[in-house]
């Protein structure tokens, strides 16, 4: 608080009007309230009048205190910024490949939409590294797997992988890929909690099926992803509603303690895999 007042309330050694920006790195109500005590004051011409105060924020409510100062303070401007949804991602990825003659086919867009940053700048450079990778010209219609190679592997894989083994009664490579993803940095937490992910995959696909869709149908539109389709449906035949029922009850309790300060999160996590597999090959995976 007193490093932005004091920079607000200087004057610029060079001449001309002082720039004093910032950017949240947190979207803490604190740091919100902070902004807007500053704002308001320097709104109100308390501080250097002639210096340029420029605040980039995060997703900020109809709550947010800075929100409301900057809306209603006269010499304030706001400037709402709103994220791509997929589907207009999507349409940009069409038309910067259809200048080079190139495609996606439908799983290949699907995957390469979920994999691209935010920031459009750095996403408009992707599409052309894509571009450039498949052959500008070439015609080319790009499958999941010609994306392997560009995308390379995600920080998450492990972990998902580990979940997905877990599920499949295959504990020494579920505890195999816990401790690689715990090596890239992924802690007890995330890995609890892509083992609750898989959990949710399988009580949609379940319950779409239920209803009457069939299992491949419902697999896709759980979210499974074509290259673990096959074995998501051998887990799929194997476990029912009510045994994802038992075993759910543990992985809040897992992802409880994960969270509890001192906990020892990986030994935590990876007794949570050796509770999922044993109840699968029970089940006969």
């Amino acid at each position: 608080a007193g490093r932005l007042e004091g920079e607000l309330a200087a004057q610029s050694l060079m001449g001309g009007r002082r720039l004093v920006r910032l950017r949240f790195s947190t979207e803490k109500g604190g740091l919100d309230k902070l902004a807007a005590e500053a704002l308001t004051r320097h709104a109100a011409g308390e501080l250097n009048p002639d210096a340029f105060l420029l605040i980039e924020a995060g997703a900020l409510g109809r709550d947010s205190n800075l929100r409301k100062v900057a809306e209603k303070a006269a010499g304030v401007a706001t400037i709402p910024c709103y994220e791509d949804e997929p589907g207009d991602v999507a349409r940009q990825v069409r038309e910067a490949l259809a200048k080079d003659s190139l495609s996606l086919n439908a799983d290949a867009l699907a995957l390469f939409v979920a994999r691209m940053p935010k920031e459009r700048g750095v996403a408009r450079q992707e599409m052309e590294r894509l571009a450039l990778f498949l052959g500008p010209g070439s015609g080319a219609i790009a499958t999941p797997a010609d994306l392997e190679p560009f995308l390379g592997v995600e920080p998450e894989a492990s972990l998902f992988d580990a979940a997905s083994d877990a599920f499949g009664g295959r504990l020494g490579e579920a505890q195999a890929g816990l401790r690689r993803a715990a090596q890239e940095g992924e802690g007890g937490p995330a890995a609890v909690r892509a083992m609750g992910m898989h959990l949710g995959k399988l009580r949609r696909a379940l319950t779409l099926a239920k209803s009457g869709a069939g299992l491949q149908e419902a697999a896709k539109a759980a979210g499974v992803f074509w290259k673990q389709e096959r074995e998501f449906l051998r887990q799929a035949r194997s476990w029912s509603l009510e045994e994802l029922d038992r075993i759910q009850p543990q992985i809040l309790d897992a992802d409880r303690l994960c969270k509890t300060a001192g906990s020892p999160d990986q030994l935590i996590a990876e007794r949570l895999a050796l509770t999922v597999a044993s109840r699968a090959r029970r089940l006969g995976l």
